[in-house]
């Protein structure tokens, strides 16, 4: 899993999150699996960094 463009503390953050899903998060609800969203969230973020990092370079 990538983390480019990720501080520290959103990593830390994410990761937490992750584990608090996992263990006391609602059951997988296919479109709607938290997990998923919290995935897509940071795949999202990532790909932000990366088109800033691309303009400015």
């Amino acid at each position: 899993m990538s983390s480019d463009g990720l501080s520290l503390g959103y990593r830390i953050g994410w990761r937490l999150r992750k584990i608090a899903m996992t263990f006391f998060g609602p059951a997988q609800l296919g479109s709607e699996d938290p997990t998923r969203k919290l995935h897509a969230e940071r795949e999202a973020k990532i790909a932000e960094a990366r088109a800033k990092k691309s303009g400015q370079g």
